[in-house]
């Protein structure tokens, strides 16, 4: 589910240079956060992989962190958004955007 609806999103945009950049980085009530957004660059050291037609990018420092978490996204009336399902999260906050 998450593979196509980047693709949506990424024909919305109108530009086939974009890829799915994940990381994760300093900040949140437990300490690291996640970041997605779409970029046109790939850096040195950048690890690239493709899921269904869709790249997705991770740097260096993050990929330990995301070693074999996965990616969806939920269109409920719950909730509506990607989600991410990582099991080297030790704890997480209230909010689920944030992880130890």
């Amino acid at each position: 589910m998450a593979a196509s609806k980047v693709s949506s999103l990424l024909s919305q945009e109108g530009r086939d240079d974009l890829r799915l950049r994940v990381g994760v980085q300093p900040g949140g009530c437990s300490g690291l956060i996640y970041q997605l957004y779409f970029d046109e660059r790939t850096l040195d050291g950048d690890l690239v992989r493709d899921f269904d037609g869709v790249e997705v990018v991770v740097d260096r420092m993050s990929a330990p962190y995301l070693e074999g978490a996965t990616i969806d996204f939920s269109d409920t009336i719950e909730k509506q958004g990607f989600t991410i399902d990582n099991p080297n999260a030790g704890s997480s906050c209230a909010c689920g955007d944030s992880f130890s």
